[in-house]
């Protein structure tokens, strides 16, 4: 189940990685995936896949943020 909950997440990230350009929601979008992604890598025992990905989503909520208050 784990495998499969890992597996989904990852491909979430890609997809919403890939339409970024599309509409900041995707950004927003990738931030949460990124997430998912942290928590597979906590739940699976790897704490150094979990920490980057914790990471990874802030850099992308960061720039959503960005994006959002742009003039």
């Amino acid at each position: 189940m784990l495998t499969a909950y890992g597996a989904l997440i990852v491909t979430l990230m890609m997809i919403f990685y890939a339409l970024e350009s599309r509409s900041l929601w995707f950004t927003f979008a990738f931030g949460i995936a990124c997430l998912g992604s942290a928590s597979y890598g906590l739940m699976a025992g790897t704490w150094p896949f979990g920490v980057v990905e914790t990471v990874w989503s802030g850099i992308a909520f960061r720039k959503w943020y960005r994006l959002r208050h742009q003039p």
